[in-house]
């Protein structure tokens, strides 16, 4: 990098890559829209290539600005991330660490992870925020969060995944749903009725594991609904609009008038994985990471 390229010239780089528009930049800034437009010039100079396209109707990023965009983005937020982690560190506290989940994740492995840290490392202060799966994944990409608890198989280059929990699928059904003499090795007999899914997004590697029990059992399932939040799947349930197959773990986190079957004679089950980003640089992530291991 260029030595003459300095710390503010980031800074009002990414205020006009985010903003497009020089004026507001500056006023953001709280500096003049010439003298902004000076910096980014000498910028543009000192690395040799241009970051913006100008026209008299608006201002663009180059392909290079737009990957510098992201790179200075991530920089600005490590340091931020720096600052914060050495401000607790100087109240007392161990570190931060923060936790993005699926519901599911929520049931055992969650708690049972923060019961650990408590005991370990009772100076460590943790967040948590429940995301779908493609949501967390982008929120590790961009260091947002720093583990995520996700069902999926493959994660983007940069981040790393292991296997955390295996779970089964049961069946979930109306708490008034009449049930003789249930097959738990075939869902032949609820071929005629409608079912609520989670959505392919949610999981594309979940949702193929369900569509196996069902192909399993000789028929394509009529599928009413699909949603990625278990409480929609379970209300609609619960009023006669179909039945549903889920993770065998969330039947503890909800009171629903619902009943679960658990499908545990069949082979199919489905796998909570935890992800994060190799090039994460907080000091508590592999203390954390030493304290999950794979149960069932």
């Amino acid at each position: 990098m260029r030595h003459q390229i300095e710390f503010r010239h980031l800074r009002y780089f990414l205020a006009v890559a985010e903003e497009l528009h020089f004026r507001k930049a500056a006023d953001k800034l709280f500096v003049s829209q010439p003298g902004l437009s000076r910096q980014i010039k000498q910028m543009e100079e000192e690395l040799g290539f241009p970051l913006f396209e100008r026209t008299n109707k608006r201002v663009t990023l180059t392909k290079a600005g737009k990957y510098l965009k992201e790179e200075v983005a991530l920089i600005f937020k490590n340091v931020e991330d720096t600052f914060d982690h050495a401000q607790l560190i100087h109240e007392g506290m161990e570190g931060q660490i923060s936790f993005a989940y699926v519901g599911s994740a929520m049931q055992n492995v969650i708690p049972e992870l923060i019961l650990k840290i408590r005991e370990d490392h009772p100076n460590i202060h943790y967040s948590l925020r429940e995301m779908e799966n493609p949501e967390q994944i982008d929120a590790l990409l961009l260091n947002d969060v720093d583990l995520a608890f996700v069902r999926l198989e493959k994660v983007p280059k940069g981040l790393d995944i292991r296997p955390v929990f295996e779970d089964t699928f049961s069946l979930v059904v109306p708490e008034n749903y009449e049930l003789e003499n249930i097959d738990l090795n075939s869902l032949t007999q609820f071929k005629n009725e409608d079912f609520i899914l989670f959505d392919p997004s949610y999981s594309p590697a979940y949702y193929e594991q369900v569509m196996e029990i069902f192909k399993q059992s000789g028929f394509q399932p009529i599928i009413s609904h699909n949603t990625v939040h278990a409480s929609t799947i379970f209300r609609l349930v619960e009023n006669n609009l179909g039945l549903s197959i889920v993770p065998s773990s969330l039947k503890l986190g909800y009171d629903m008038k619902v009943k679960f079957i658990e499908l545990n004679q069949m082979p199919q089950r489905t796998v909570l994985s935890v992800a994060w980003n190799k090039s994460n640089r907080n000091p508590i992530l592999g203390k954390i990471l030493s304290k999950i291991s794979m149960r069932k």
